[in-house]
């Protein structure tokens, strides 16, 4: 065989490989996605006090673990004890103007009472007066006195009337109802709630980053003084769009992370995002910006999908771990073992980068 003959050999070869490729590749996208876009994520929660106060103690330290409902530090308590002290005062004061309002009213409705006698008993001598200034028998300003003193008596009823709704008003609803009492349980309760927000606790499990704290230090309600990174874990994946063509919800997956080469892990598709920010119209009143490119073939939009792993990881990775992805959208065995020939494949490159 001839040097030119080898040569047109190898350049056939050539080509036949990249035909094979090609296609291999094309096929690939579509029944074995795979991508190297994809990273852990946790939750991260500022930790900062409810309420104002003096750090008293901290009881952690900066990147140590916690559970939820676990003690962080604690601020200075006595101002909100007081406050406690003193909305219990009020709601004992409260009760007990509640009680003279009750004594005020039984005499006011005593006082009515009396009024109502008098002026019934003026009422019947001034219709014996009348009866007997019509026979002359007694004087008309002996009885022009007498409905004077009944006119007087019937504004005291009234007035005590007056008096007895005006008390009822102030004293209000009966028993636990009444507005006097539900303000002062409800200052109360403020009052022991900011005494509670006076220890600092964590609100779910996870590790303390950037803990730069110390007692004495004065806080402020709202601003944070470290990061909680919670122990959940979200695997986030970024695919071209037609190689989501045929991904489902539960759909089989493995992951491999940069910081545990050699290792795959078996996950599940959990979420599918439903968009991207490209995809997000801003009501602004301005008019349409179409995208301007002078490119015959476009870049291939990506979106996100959420993997969750259904093994466990041999130990904890940071917020931020890169990994990549490899998905089995089909049922078939053929797909299955090429997908896993490339995720172990890059497994073991990971080793070199």
């Amino acid at each position: 065989m001839t040097p030119d003959q080898r040569f047109a050999r190898r350049v056939q070869a050539a080509i036949v490989l990249f035909v094979l490729l090609f296609a291999y590749f094309l096929v690939a996208d579509l029944w074995m996605p795979i991508t190297p876009q994809a990273q852990l994520t946790r939750p991260v929660l500022r930790i900062a006090a409810r309420v104002d106060g003096q750090v008293l103690d901290v009881v952690v330290a900066n990147n140590q673990h916690v559970e939820a409902g676990e003690l962080l530090f604690r601020l200075d308590p006595e101002p909100y004890r007081l406050a406690v002290q003193s909305a219990e005062l009020a709601l004992e004061q409260a009760g007990q103007d509640n009680r003279q309002l009750d004594a005020s009213i039984a005499a006011a409705r005593a006082d009515q009472a009396a009024a109502r006698a008098s002026a019934s008993e003026l009422q019947r001598e001034t219709d014996r007066l009348a009866r007997l200034v019509r026979s002359q028998h007694v004087s008309r300003q002996l009885y022009e006195q007498t409905e004077a003193r009944r006119e007087a008596a019937e504004a005291r009823l009234a007035a005590a009337g007056a008096q007895i709704r005006e008390l009822l008003a102030r004293r209000g609803a009966a028993g636990k109802d009444n507005l006097r009492l539900r303000q002062a349980r409800n200052t109360l309760e403020q009052a022991r709630l900011r005494l509670a927000y006076s220890e600092i606790r964590a609100e779910r499990a996870g590790t303390l980053s950037n803990l730069q704290l110390s007692a004495g230090a004065f806080l402020h309600a709202g601003s944070p003084v470290a990061a909680l990174v919670a122990d959940e874990a979200d695997i986030s994946a970024d695919f071209r769009e037609k190689a989501l063509r045929y991904v489902r919800l539960d759909d089989s997956a493995s992951v491999v992370f940069d910081a545990l080469p050699g290792q795959i892990f078996g996950a599940r598709v959990s979420a599918i995002d439903a968009g991207v920010k490209e995809g997000q119209l801003d009501a602004n009143g301005e008019l349409a910006a179409p995208a301007i490119s002078d490119r015959w073939v476009r870049d291939a939009q990506r979106q996100r999908l959420h993997v969750s792993l259904t093994e466990q990881l041999p130990q904890a990775l940071p917020s931020g771990a890169k990994a990549t992805v490899q998905l089995y959208p089909r049922d078939s065995h053929l797909a299955d073992l090429f997908g896993h020939l490339q995720i172990a494949l890059i497994s073991i490159l990971h080793y070199l980068y």
